[in-house]
């Protein structure tokens, strides 16, 4: 609201020149991301310690929601202790925290290549005190993985991906399609008998119905109170608001920012499925469910947090190489989310891609990532990250 305030204060405080009133037009009407909310993704100029140089780096990892929910403890020497921050889970969308420990298994994952690149290897100790239990709230202050470092690191070629990598939210070009060639090196990311599998699709007729599907589950997720609720608190609107969290969502269109600046947007409330607001958002997941050109989806045996782990180092690669091949690839978690009105998406996803019923147990074979593949129609921004030090325990 000051926004506002200040605009209608200039535009009405007397003479203003020329020049003034363009800046302001520009200031006003942009819709670009702030800068300074992007920092991160031009790596971490002179910074001197190596472990901070790697943090800076893993920081840009894909996480659910983009809410970053990652701890540092670089106290210990020649070594690097992460931690879950709790405050920063997602209790209605992700209710087991299965997606936030796929988000560590990415920062873990970056952060070894980060450390590589500098000649450090890292020895990854898992659960130094126990793994989580199976319910967020219920989860300690203990560490999710305790890095031993030492010399003798080979380079990993991926690495150069690591800033260029973008997660491509928008229309993918349906004219282009994605070749069995290209699909078989990202599945391949995941090499055979490993903890992860992957798999994928490129056939249309297959490929159509997990559209339908993955369209459904945004709809379920956007008309219940609670996800919808949790979406809301996530959307992050206007240059002071991206600036001030650099997480969830960001959207600095200016009909948004004006209809918040009025009163016309509430984020207290869910939007009624006939409404414009519903209705816009809506077409939002149809555009993306719908232009998939192809799917990719990584599995474990078990459904672990060791298993969730492996599969976010896996899913990291996996964007990496679609990075250096040129292909968007953009998660469709919702018909993988644990929340009871998704419960027939979830079965119907574990299904149609793994011929198994939904896990039960700890032990059971488990859908982790759902990708779509495709082409983006523009070119795909880079999302806001925190700052360094905001990761960092005292």
């Amino acid at each position: 609201m000051d926004e506002r305030r200040n605009f209608v204060r200039l535009l009405g405080g007397g003479v203003v020149v020329a020049a003034g009133v363009m800046a302001l037009a520009t200031w006003w009407l942009h819709s670009d991301i702030p800068a300074a909310a992007l920092e991160i993704w031009n790596g971490p100029g002179n910074e001197a310690d190596p472990r901070r140089r790697a943090v800076a780096y893993a920081v840009t990892a894909p996480t659910a929601y983009n809410c970053q929910p990652w701890l540092v403890d670089l106290r210990e020497p020649d070594a690097v202790v992460l931690y879950c921050d709790r405050e920063r889970l997602l209790p209605e969308t992700d209710p087991y925290g299965r997606q936030a420990l796929i988000g560590h298994g990415a920062f873990i994952e970056l952060l070894v290549m980060a450390l590589a690149q500098q000649g450090i290897l890292a020895n990854v100790q898992l659960w130094p005190q126990g793994e989580l239990p199976s319910e967020p709230r219920h989860w300690p202050h203990i560490p999710v993985a305790r890095l031993q470092l030492s010399g003798g690191a080979a380079p990993d070629p991926l690495f150069a991906q690591v800033l260029r990598r973008r997660t491509p939210k928008q229309r993918f070009d349906t004219g282009r399609p994605v070749s069995a060639d290209m699909l078989q090196g990202l599945t391949a990311v995941a090499p055979a008998g490993g903890p992860v599998q992957s798999d994928g699709t490129v056939d249309m007729p297959r490929v159509r119905v997990l559209r339908k599907l993955c369209a459904e589950a945004a709809r379920v997720e956007i008309v219940t109170p609670g996800t919808a609720l949790e979406n809301l608190r996530m959307l992050r609107v206007g240059p002071q608001e991206i600036l001030a969290h650099r997480d969830g969502f960001s959207r600095n269109d200016p009909a948004l920012r004006l209809a918040i600046a009025l009163g016309q947007f509430d984020r207290n409330v869910p939007a009624p499925e006939d409404s414009g607001s519903f209705k816009e958002t809506f077409q939002v997941f149809e555009d993306q469910a719908h232009t998939a050109m192809g799917f990719v989806w990584l599995s474990t045996r078990g459904n672990s947090r060791t298993d969730q782990v492996a599969a976010g180092r896996a899913y990291v690669r996996q964007q990496l190489r679609a990075t250096e091949l040129g292909v968007g690839l953009h998660p469709m978690s919702q018909p993988l989310e644990e929340f009871a009105e998704m419960a027939p998406h979830h079965a119907a996803a574990h299904d149609l891609l793994l011929g198994a019923g939904p896990p039960r147990h700890p032990r059971s074979p488990t859908l982790q990532m759902m990708c779509r593949l495709g082409y983006p129609m523009a070119p795909v921004p880079a999302a806001p990250r925190r700052a360094v030090g905001d990761f960092m325990l005292a």
